[in-house]
């Protein structure tokens, strides 16, 4: 697409990759730039550094946004230690990651409000998400748990402890940025959406010798490439998705370097490290315990630890030692940001630089086959011939889910049953459909039972009362064992996965099968090209009913399911 006069988000604009982004795409001509950053002080240098090398573009062409994106609004500038220390705090995290996606989550986040308030249509992510997620560190909070179980602490502390857990599971956190990135980018309009992402190790495999102190490979290192494998396939997802900001994700397989280099303090998480004044006589016996925290006093020196360094951006500052080592031929080597800035430019263009991994997927994925197409007739064939043979119609299972399927299916089969045809549904009033349907069941104990028996309740035509076997799988389980019957309640519970027999869902079911004939008869009849699918023929001339295929029909127009690539 064309860049020009086109509003562009960059998260992660003061780090590394972003900042070469920011650099390469203003000869483009944006209309405006929004660079973000996890603290202040980095989104405003940021902004000055380009205001000063870019000095005749306008004062409000670089904005500049910080906090954390994956938490909500209220909380992005806060640490996130601190909002886990606090109760009251933690237990909204943990509701805003775990609990169902409404509008009061989604509304709420950092991610949402930063998109309502800019509305970007190019967004360009040079976020390391995979590693803000993974060094949260699930093992630690697991070696916490475990030593106040050894310790026999109270059961309060092992809430707190529990509900730290669920705060820090890497999945469900990046389930929810991408529910939340996806919601934003579709309200606001975001027309394309490039991520660089990471395989976590460089560019190496299980052999990486670089780890945090802990076995080799490195458990935590290697949940950094897993939340980055899983946040690929879920772009891979949305990028499968009708309607979605096109999606593009460019991974580098090497370090990346450099920003600057030059002499000065060296900092760890934005803070000098401090040096220590320690006796080198003053030792320590070995002779029982290794204690990890000091019992004693270790004094400041009231110096700051200052060296010859090179600044990698967010991937942290290297000694002339490190990035020798880390960058020597055989190891991780390196890519320079302005490379990556290249390609995300050029992709964003339209251009096919073989680095989108999206694409690389799109093409390396196994699709649906001519053979399997073929096939298919002949295996529904197959189908339909054992039915007759054991009298017997094959509706329903509940094992591939959802159950709105199941609901679907049985409550178009049990029309069927007392119509016949697609035409004829319309003959009726929905309340003889109801009528009708409520006879047949009344009639039908066998078919009564194979419903209920899946879990699949069956809603009477006053609304007020169900037919239900041992299980429901509607209202799923949600840490409650009873729910209020409101009439709100049933209304969704009804549509998710209850055979509906009130008179108001024979009218929908009407309205449907109206839609899908009215469909099909505008197809010009001299009309024989390859561009329509869903012809009269394709449903029989409205003469019988195939109920794969309407319910199909739903999930394509009511739930806007449509598979877009092949």
């Amino acid at each position: 697409m064309d860049i020009k006069n086109k509003k562009v988000l960059v998260l992660g604009g003061w780090g590394l990759v972003g900042n070469a982004v920011i650099r390469k795409i203003i000869p483009e001509q944006p209309r405006q730039i929004i660079v973000t950053s996890l603290r202040e002080s980095e989104a405003e240098e940021a902004i000055e550094k380009l205001r000063n090398e870019f000095p005749n573009l306008p004062e409000d062409y670089f904005i500049p946004w910080w906090g954390n994106i994956f938490v909500r609004e209220e909380f992005k500038d806060e640490d996130r230690f601190e909002l886990l220390n606090n109760p009251e705090k933690r237990k909204i995290m943990m509701h805003d990651i775990m609990d169902e996606l409404d509008d009061e989550i989604l509304k709420s986040s950092a991610i949402y409000r930063l998109f309502e308030k800019h509305k970007p249509e190019i967004v360009i992510d040079c976020i390391n998400s995979a590693t803000g997620i993974a060094y949260q560190d699930l093992y630690s909070t697991y070696h916490r748990i475990k030593s106040k179980i050894e310790d026999g602490v109270t059961a309060e502390a092992m809430v707190e402890e529990t509900e730290k857990l669920i705060c820090t599971l890497y999945i469900p956190q990046l389930i929810r940025h991408i529910q939340i990135m996806y919601n934003s980018m579709s309200e606001m309009g975001t027309k394309i959406y490039v991520k660089i992402g990471t395989s976590g190790t460089g560019g190496m495999g299980l052999n990486i010798p670089y780890t945090h102190s802990e076995e080799k490979p490195s458990r935590v290192l290697l949940s950094k490439s897993s939340v980055a494998g899983a946040h690929t396939l879920l772009l891979f997802l949305m990028g499968r998705t009708p309607g979605a900001a096109i999606t593009k994700e460019i991974k580098p397989t090497a370090a990346i370097a450099w920003k600057r280099i030059e002499f000065g303090e060296i900092k760890k998480r934005g803070k000098p490290i401090e040096l220590e004044e320690v006796d080198f006589s003053n030792e320590i016996p070995l002779e029982d315990k290794l204690e990890l925290t000091p019992n004693f006093e270790i004094k400041k020196k009231g110096e700051t630890l200052k060296s010859v360094f090179i600044d990698t951006g967010e991937n942290g500052t290297f000694s002339r030692g490190e990035f020798e080592a880390i960058t020597s031929q055989g190891q991780m080597e390196y890519v320079t940001p302005e490379e990556i800035a290249a390609d995300v430019i050029y992709e964003i263009q339209g251009g096919n630089t073989g680095h989108d991994i999206i694409n690389a997927l799109d093409n390396a994925t196994m699709q649906p086959s001519y053979r399997a197409g073929f096939m298919q007739h002949s295996a529904v064939e197959k189908l339909e011939e054992l039915e007759k043979i054991h009298n017997v119609d094959s509706v329903a299972f509940e094992l591939l889910g959802p159950p709105r399927l199941s609901k679907l299916l049985y409550e178009i089969h049990l029309i069927k049953l007392v119509t016949g045809g697609m035409k004829s549904i319309l003959e009726k009033t929905p309340a003889e459909l109801s009528e009708a349907v409520c006879n047949l069941l009344e009639s039908s104990p066998e078919l009564v039972s194979k419903i209920v028996s899946i879990g699949i309740p069956i809603l009477k035509a006053d609304g007020k009362s169900i037919v239900r076997g041992s299980q429901m799988k509607i209202p799923p389980f949600r840490g409650k064992t009873s729910y209020e019957a409101t009439p709100e309640n049933i209304d969704v519970w009804a549509h998710d996965g209850w055979v509906d027999l009130r008179e108001s869902n024979f009218a929908k079911w009407q309205a449907r099968i109206k839609q899908i004939i009215d469909e099909a008869e505008k197809i010009p009849e001299d009309d024989t090209s390859s561009m329509y699918v869903r012809t009269p023929k394709y449903w029989d001339n409205f003469e019988s009913i195939n109920i794969g295929k309407i319910v199909s029909w739903i999930f394509i127009h009511e739930e806007h399911g449509l598979r877009m690539k092949d």
